[in-house]
């Protein structure tokens, strides 16, 4: 199965499917997400298939949201410009989380909001050393979506996750290992070796055994995910219609300081 900007392949019981729209460092756009949405399906219920990677193509894992699709989406009608929350992010999170098969996150490069979100709803991460993070959402006037508000808090503490959803700085690949975020960083250079092994790894474990582990691990959030996620997209929604926001996609595509008002 190949897209434009979703490709997958499967090597003997390894799935691995790849982010490639380099040009907008794999900003999701919602041809994207039903692209990766479907890849996902497949390998979930492929029962060759015993461990699954998910990573992007050039120097991004993903960017987040496509936001020159989401201001469009915004002018059409602000009312409706984050559903796409709900009719694609929390089905893709749910997906990954409820696979019956390890899910490893290979986190390439740029790792940013709803690719944070994504990376976060895998079973296990890694990454290459230039890798960078951020959360991004306060930054366009936005809360978090994709699960982050409750994986975040679970993999870095209540404390940290604050500081970095509030802030939103960047942090480095070291910085992810050292908190929680990633469980290794591998050099550049050996990150597709490092990737293969790990993956390979996997695939030749006990799955049953690890789908059990993967249902204990999502059943001991609480709230439930799934709650999580439908709390997130009510908030997107409403910060959707909020002049904050609104004005700060449009200053972030034009290039210019971003000014809140606090409505």
């Amino acid at each position: 199965m190949d897209g434009e900007t979703v490709s997958l392949d499967v090597d003997g019981a390894v799935a691995t499917i790849t982010l490639d729209a380099q040009a907008t460092r794999n900003a999701l756009t919602v041809s994207m997400k039903e692209a990766l949405l479907a890849a996902v399906r497949r390998v979930a219920a492929d029962d060759s298939v015993r461990a699954v990677v998910l990573t992007g193509s050039g120097r991004a894992f993903c960017a987040g949201q496509d936001l020159a699709e989401h201001a469009a989406a915004l002018r059409a009608d602000p009312a409706t410009a984050l559903d796409t929350v709900g009719d694609h992010y929390n089905p893709l999170v749910l997906a990954l989380t409820g696979m019956a098969k390890p899910v490893l996150a290979a986190v390439n490069g740029t790792c940013v909001g709803a690719g944070l979100g994504l990376a976060l709803a895998c079973d296990l991460r890694i990454a290459a050393a230039s890798a960078k993070f951020a959360t991004a959402f306060t930054g366009i006037g936005l809360t978090c979506d994709s699960g982050l508000s409750a994986t975040l808090a679970r993999a870095v503490g209540a404390a940290r996750a604050s500081e970095l959803v509030l802030l939103g700085q960047p942090f480095t690949a070291a910085q992810a290992l050292e908190w929680g975020v990633v469980g290794r960083v591998v050099s550049d250079e050996s990150f597709t070796d490092e990737v293969r092994a790990l993956a390979t790894k996997l695939a030749n474990g006990p799955t049953v055994a690890f789908a059990a582990a993967k249902a204990a691990l999502l059943a001991s959030f609480q709230p439930p995910l799934a709650d999580v996620l439908a709390a997130e997209a009510a908030a997107q929604t409403a910060l959707g219609l909020t002049a904050d926001h609104q004005g700060a996609v449009e200053s972030f595509l034009a290039k210019q300081p971003v000014v809140f008002h606090g409505r």
